[in-house]
């Protein structure tokens, strides 16, 4: 029988285009994979065949099979289950093997305390932001950081556009802009990255780990890589296996070890409608230990607010419609923000749950995407023009103008948007980790103090729990439990009133790695809205339990909250999602008046 209950306890714990694409590709050919790429399904097989030794494979081969051996997905598990290779790398990383207890990796899973990987401390920031070194913003590599740091972030990524003259000097010289604000901001994370140009889409976010060849990593990258810098924007499948050979690229700078680690997301994927799935697909399975993600949330979020008193604009500048460039099957809807976050992430079954319904790790981030701030009162100075960006790769410092800007889209990093990344320390490290193993939870205007999420199972004696990211493979019949505890808001955000949690949503799908017949599907049929907690009114902590019954199949959970008000069906209806996120209106979608958590899942997979 399926239970469920909630308790209180009162204690505290403490631009508008951004360089759009000139496509000229409307993405809507024929892709003739099923589920995997055949490169993937000929190296899973090579790697599962028991007759051939490691020393006949080949170097990815035997890194496939030692991956598949450490997560316990070899021999009986089958060919099906590896199709899930790397939920999650942690899994891997830590020699997890399922219904034995820890492999080789030393002390407890992830989520349980003092375990490698451990989640320790939860840590906001923002992965896309830009400064003057980008021709359409202002501000200072160091305004950016201390608004952040006086906003609660504890992390960010500076990520002026890719092209010609960022590439050419601009990825020099904002380095020790950003090497001074980590010496004058110490507790403050602050890493170098750039929005790329992603050959044959949209942008995206690339950073690295600090060290001596940051700078040397990300010029390379660019020049070699960026779509605007090569000339490779287009709709083509020499641009899109660019863009995967950019991805391949920088695993293999953290493989030689020229920088400790890189990531790379994609920055708001369905605003123009250019990044298809099949080539989401074909980015996450290039290299999953950089291609980890994309903008659940895009920034831009003050774009919405009404004239009179904001740019009256779209909500993160989702203004647009299908055009020749974009993919021929995304619908009307798919243009427009649905609560503030993008159609792909707000769509319950839609194209994110496709993903994780084939058992393929991406994760979810919110950001500012900060260029100009809404209602500041600075400007360019005089004579920092277009001309003396591309001469000297930065506008001028930004000055005082005398007049408050309401026609900007965008609030200060921390302002509004963050993503809370769950790290076993406060170092760059252990940010990056975290991201990568997808401990992570995104909320607007600090709808809540904090979340955590855990699926517990028991079976023959035995007990694992895993919590946001983390995969548990136990055996069949075992039974799972959903726990969640949310701390209420009780503090005024940063628009002076504090926010109130209406609603918590539970959301779950069946996860089967062979399902796909189509990389350019954006569906998941079994994925949908399971259960709706109304929590208004609670102060404290809210905690939730769920039965989520025997483990008979592999399937994952992940929630969302709200403050209720507004709500309409899901996009694929209601019998897949009653209350969901409203679409927004272009013109007058105040973003305060909308405010949303959204969590990554936790997978349950039954061993043989």
């Amino acid at each position: 029988m399926t239970h469920d209950h909630t308790h209180e306890h009162p204690h505290e714990h403490d631009h508008a285009d951004d360089h759009a694409h000139d496509h000229a590709h409307p993405h809507d050919h024929a892709h003739e994979h099923a589920g995997q790429t055949p490169e993937a399904a000929e190296l899973n097989a090579a790697a599962l065949d028991a007759s051939v030794p490691d020393h006949r494979l080949t170097p990815t081969e035997l890194s496939r099979r030692s991956l598949l051996r450490a997560a316990g997905l070899t021999g009986a598990a089958g060919a099906g289950a590896a199709a899930m290779v790397g939920v999650t790398p942690a899994m891997a990383a830590e020699g997890k093997r399922p219904g034995k207890g820890p492999g080789p990796g030393p002390g407890p899973r992830p989520g349980g305390p003092g375990g490698p990987g451990a989640v320790r401390t939860w840590l906001a920031g923002d992965h896309h932001i830009h400064t003057q070194y980008s021709s359409d913003a202002q501000y200072r590599v160091i305004d950016q950081a201390q608004h952040a740091a006086a906003y609660g972030l504890d992390w960010l990524v500076i990520t002026d556009h890719g092209g010609a003259t960022h590439a050419r000097i601009g990825v020099d010289k904002v380095n020790p802009d950003i090497v001074a604000a980590r010496a004058t901001l110490p507790d403050t994370l602050i890493f170098q990255g750039l929005e790329w140009n992603i050959p044959a889409a949209e942008h995206g976010t690339v950073f690295v780990a600090p060290g001596r060849n940051e700078v040397a990593v990300l010029k390379q990258f660019e020049n070699d890589y960026d779509g605007s810098v090569k000339g490779a924007s287009s709709s083509s499948p020499a641009n899109e296996a660019l863009a995967v050979a950019g991805i391949q690229w920088l695993g293999g700078q953290v493989r030689s070890r020229a920088v400790t680690d890189a990531l790379f997301l994609a920055n708001h994927p369905a605003r123009n409608g250019i990044d298809s799935p099949h080539e989401i697909r074909a980015w996450r399975d290039a290299d999953p230990t950089v291609a980890i993600g994309f903008e659940g949330a895009p920034g831009h979020q003050a774009a919405g607010l009404p004239a009179g008193y904001g740019p009256g604009s779209a909500r993160g500048y989702y203004g647009n419609a299908a055009g020749a460039n974009s993919f021929a099957a995304y619908p009307p809807e798919s243009y427009r923000t649905w609560g503030g976050f993008d159609w792909m992430t707000s769509t319950v079954g839609g194209l994110w749950d496709s993903l994780l319904a084939e058992g393929k790790p991406w994760s979810i981030t919110a950001n500012s995407d900060s260029h100009t701030i809404w209602a500041d009162t600075s400007r360019r100075p005089d004579g920092s023009s277009s001309a003396q960006f591309a001469a000297d790769g930065r506008y001028g410092d930004p000055v005082y103008a005398g007049a408050i800007n309401l026609g900007a889209g965008d609030f200060w990093p921390g302002y509004y948007s963050r993503t809370h990344v769950g790290a076993s320390d406060r170092s760059y490290t252990a940010v990056m980790r975290g991201m990568r193993d997808g401990r992570l939870w995104v909320d607007h205007g600090a709808l809540v103090k904090a979340v955590d999420v855990r699926v517990r199972t028991t079976g023959r004696g035995r007990t694992d729990t895993e919590t946001l990211g983390g995969t548990i493979v136990t055996r069949k019949g075992s039974r799972a439990q959903l726990t969640v505890r949310v701390d209420v808001q009780d503090r005024p955000n940063w628009s002076q009133f504090v926010p109130q949690l209406a609603r918590v949503d539970l959301i779950r799908g069946k996860v089967d790695p062979l399902s796909a017949t189509d990389r350019d599907t954006f569906r998941a049929p079994d994925t949908k809205v399971v259960e709706q907690w109304d929590v208004s009114g609670r102060t404290g902590t809210v905690e939730i339990t769920y039965d989520l019954g025997v483990v008979e199949q592999a399937f994952y959970v992940r929630l969302r909250g709200t403050d209720g008000k507004r709500s309409q069906p899901g996009y694929l209806g209601a019998a897949v999602d009653p209350a969901g996120p409203a679409i927004d209106v272009v013109g007058s979608a105040d973003p305060w008046e909308d405010l949303w958590f959204y969590t990554n899942p936790i997978w349950v997979v039954p061993a043989a």
